[in-house]
């Protein structure tokens, strides 16, 4: 585990920077347009270049030293970052200049998360795989208390420019982490020697493999379903509660520290114990778990609720992507891991740019006029979600958490999904 934590602590602090930085900028854009649909298209920029990119990434992170592509992936973005503070210190910083920039990074977040993802089989054992995607999930959430508090305290003092040119310095943190540690490469075989027609083979090879696997498959299915729905959810959180609290930052920076603080505890807890036995349970249960929290969240009205069902959320989430996580390394030989992790990327990649594309324009022309004191179904759903800004993201989001509580439920219904560690071998068995 010292080479997997070695590079984690760098990853770690890299995510801070990163949401410091992307705190403050999702304030700065709220304030600048008041509208959903600007930072929806955040998402929509850092998702097609993932999308476009990410079968020839599963292919090269297969091909190639996954240390350089983790190296190469932190470069980029902390590049771009010092493009962003150059032109802001020099007062041309404009909406679009973020766009751009955030479509360049995540051209290469592809190659950088699935080198590091296609490692962990690698570097730890079997039974360690759960407790190192909590980890994963840890820092993440972590980022999500120490960021918005580090963010809001800071920002007076040193402004846009100190935030950056704190999110630079983890930049360096995490690329040194990784310069220092050696990454072992898996054994892979006629690499070298494959011609220019197995290369077109390779970018389809990851759909082929899990279409061939009927539990893989539908497992591919629900998490889309399930990512098509918190891509809804995501693009609408943070606008309505600005919207309901009257641009409220403080209360968007607690509302996120609970979210995190949740993350953390389910993570410890997923580190403790290492997750159920049955990895597959553990997925369907956390998945509705976090519908009904949802749905809890879009009902409340009050800062104390959204702090509440954020976090029963988060501390759900550990346990989902950790038992998600720890299938799929199980099942997957490490010489193929990167074109299969990447064709499970893309495809949960599509569905989520699908509902940020629709979340923006069904909240800020459907659901928001319906729901104003005269808009048409203020009348009948008023009572459950009041009336006026905010009102009409919030039914929408009842609407799609309701659906995220029917995806999980709906996985204990279909034997081929429910078997999938029984009927699929692990992949170090198949060798034996």
């Amino acid at each position: 585990m010292r080479t997997f934590i070695i590079v984690w602590l760098g990853q770690a602090g890299s995510i801070i920077g990163s949401e410091m930085t992307a705190f403050a900028f999702t304030i700065w854009v709220w304030e600048l347009t008041g509208q959903a649909t600007a930072l929806a298209l955040f998402g929509l920029f850092a998702q097609v270049p993932q999308i476009l990119i990410g079968p020839i990434a599963g292919v090269v992170v297969d091909r190639f030293h996954r240390k350089y592509l983790m190296i190469v992936g932190d470069t980029v973005s902390g590049l771009c970052t010092i493009t962003i503070l150059m032109l802001y210190a020099n007062n041309n910083l404009q909406l679009w200049h973020l766009y751009v920039a955030v479509a360049i990074v995540n051209t290469f977040v592809p190659f950088q998360k699935l080198a590091f993802s296609a490692s962990m089989s690698i570097l730890v054992p079997k039974q360690h795989y759960s407790r190192v995607s909590s980890l994963n999930f840890f820092s993440s959430s972590s980022s999500y208390i120490i960021a918005p508090a580090l963010a809001g305290v800071l920002y007076p003092e040193i402004g846009l420019i100190g935030i950056l040119i704190i999110d630079i310095a983890t930049f360096v943190l995490a690329v040194t982490t990784v310069l220092l540690v050696h990454i072992p490469q898996p054994s892979i075989t006629e690499v070298h020697t494959q011609s220019r027609t197995s290369l077109k083979q390779d970018l389809v090879f990851g759909w082929h493999y899990i279409t061939k696997s009927p539990s893989l498959f539908a497992m591919l299915i629900l998490a889309s379903l399930y990512f098509f729905v918190m891509g809804l959810l995501d693009s609408l959180y943070i606008p309505m509660i600005l919207a309901r609290t009257g641009n409220d930052t403080r209360v968007i920076g607690t509302v996120s520290s609970a979210s995190g603080l949740g993350g953390i505890i389910g993570a410890l807890l997923i580190g403790m114990w290492g997750g159920p036995k049955r990895r597959i349970y553990g997925w369907l249960m956390s998945m509705a778990g976090i519908g009904l929290s949802e749905t809890v969240f879009a009902l409340g009205t009050t800062p104390l609720i959204w702090i509440s069902a954020q976090f029963c959320s988060s501390l759900n989430s550990p346990l989902l992507s950790s038992s998600s996580d720890a299938i799929w390394l199980a099942k997957i030989r490490p010489e193929i891991q990167g074109r299969i992790f990447a064709t499970h990327s893309v495809v949960i990649l599509v569905t989520s740019t699908v509902a940020t594309l629709i979340a923006g324009s069904l909240a800020d022309y459907v659901f928001e006029p319906a729901m104003m004191p005269e808009g048409s179904l203020a009348p009948i759903l008023g009572w459950m979600v009041g009336t006026g800004k905010g009102a009409g993201m919030a039914l929408l989001y009842v609407i799609s958490s309701l659906g995220l509580l029917l995806v999980g439920l709906s996985g204990y219904l279909f034997r081929t999904l429910r078997n999938v560690e029984i009927s699929m071998p692990d992949h170090d068995a198949s060798t034996k």
